[in-house]
Formats: structure tokens, C-alpha cells, sequence
């Protein structure tokens, strides 16, 4: 454990350093604090409209920094050839890849404290309202980061990173589709697209469920035992694709 908190804690100050974090952070503030000016053209429903562009912000400009962040964890240590250092000490090659996880993570989660501690201020600075299903949209929007930051791991680890960038991309557009995916193919008359949606839908996971900005906007909170089993099954999933990830890292031959 205190191998996986080291190599975390090193990755995490790696990942402060990088320039595209901090260039996505400030486009994302931007956004967040440009929302004021569209707030004043709109002839009502400002607060949702408050809503909808501070979480949306969030969750965009957070996946983002996933993905972008995310394929160089494991491919940018194989280029530069400093994973041999790291595998030739007494460290797993397991413990390396939860290390450099968990190290994102938290940058994630740093930044994200940082854009919701400005989308929470303009909110009141415009005397809006902070609800529990604002709470519960932030939350579930950080779960399904941490499934992006395991794609992501999961394909840097047997690939380059503009393969990893391509495959992250399209895992993150089609789960956020697997739903109408599965509805188109359940309307079709033909059985291949009822069964290839159905296989969509099941393969892949299912980024859609974490999404609860809409509902968030009209303060319509998710029951609290449906809330926890979605939080519960994206832990799982992360899991799962780290756990793949892992079983590939440890197979790999770097010689």
C-alpha cells in the first residue's frame, strides 16, 4: 500500500505540472464564469440555466482532462524508458498501475474541487441554490471520470498514445450511447441489430447512468439506495477494466 500511495503522490505532482491540465482547467473556468453573461441575456430561467452550463462544464472539461491525462499514465513511462527504473526496483507491476491510477484521480478530483468551488460561487453570487441533486450530479459525474481514467489506462498499456486517444474516445462516445443504442435495435425488424444492440449495451459501460445534470437543474434528487447502487456498480467497472489492465501490464514484455 505504501508503494501504490508513493508512486500516487508522485504522479499526482507530474500531473499538476502538465500544461494541458492547467489549459484545461482555465477553459473551463471560463466557461463556468462566462455563464454570468449569459445568465444576463436570459430572459428567465437563469438558475437552470446556471445549472446546466457550471455542471456540464465540469463534466466536459473533466473528461477531458481524463482522457487526455489518462493514455500517457502507462505509454509516456514506456517511451521515455523510465518504467524500467521504476519495475527493476521491488515494485509490482500491478502496484505501478494502481499507483499511477490513483494518482490521476486525485488530480481530477482536485481540479474538480477547484470548478465546483467557482460554479458554487457564482451560483450564490446570483443568489441561486445548491441542491442535493446538484450534489449527487457532481458526484456521479466524478464516478464516471474515474471509469474514463481506467479506459484510458487500460488501452495505454499495450498501446501509443494517439491509438489509446482514439480507442478512449470512441469507448467514451459509445457509452453515452449504449442506451439509444440498444432502443434503435430493439425497434429494428432485423435480428443482427437487435442482437448488436444488445451487445453494445452490455459490453460497454454504460456512461449515461452517471449522468444527472438534467434532473439536477429541476432539483429532482435520486432515491438514496438507487444513488449508491449506481455509484456502487461504476466502482465495480473501474475495477474491472483496471483489473484487465493489470493482467495485460503484468503479461507484457518490455525486453
Amino acid at each position: 500500500m505504501k508503494k501504490i500511495l508513493a508512486i500516487a503522490t508522485n504522479s499526482f505532482r507530474e500531473n499538476i505540472r502538465d500544461r494541458i491540465l492547467y489549459n484545461l482547467l482555465v477553459f473551463a473556468l471560463l466557461m463556468i464564469i462566462l455563464n454570468i453573461a449569459l445568465v444576463q441575456l436570459s430572459t428567465g430561467e437563469w438558475e437552470r440555466i446556471t445549472i446546466d452550463v457550471g455542471l456540464s462544464s465540469v463534466s466536459i472539461f473533466g473528461s477531458l482532462m481524463a482522457i487526455f491525462l489518462g493514455i500517457s499514465l502507462v505509454s509516456k513511462e514506456i517511451e521515455k524508458r523510465t518504467i524500467y527504473t521504476l519495475l527493476s526496483k521491488p515494485v509490482s507491476r500491478t502496484s505501478f498501475l494502481l499507483g499511477k491510477y490513483f494518482g490521476l484521480v486525485f488530480t481530477i478530483l482536485f481540479n474538480m474541487a477547484i470548478m465546483v468551488v467557482v460554479y458554487v460561487a457564482i451560483l450564490y453570487y446570483l443568489r441561486g441554490h445548491f441542491t442535493w441533486a446538484q450534489g449527487q450530479a457532481i458526484i456521479l459525474i466524478f464516478i464516471s471520470l474515474m471509469i474514463v481514467v481506467a479506459i484510458a489506462l487500460f488501452f495505454s498499456t499495450f498501446s501509443t498514445a494517439t491509438l489509446s486517444a482514439i480507442f478512449t474516445l470512441s469507448i467514451f462516445v459509445i457509452g453515452h450511447l449504449t442506451q439509444d443504442i440498444k432502443t434503435f435495435g430493439q425497434q429494428s425488424r432485423k435480428p443482427l441489430y437487435k442482437y448488436f444492440g444488445q451487445f453494445i449495451y452490455y459490453a460497454f459501460p454504460n456512461l449515461s447512468n452517471y449522468s444527472w445534470i438534467d434532473s439536477a437543474t429541476y432539483a429532482q434528487a435520486m432515491a438514496t439506495r438507487t444513488f449508491l447502487a449506481v455509484i456502487l456498480v461504476g466502482l465495480l467497472t473501474a475495477g474491472l477494466i483496471l483489473a484487465l489492465a493489470s493482467l495485460i501490464l503484468e503479461r507484457r514484455d518490455f525486453v
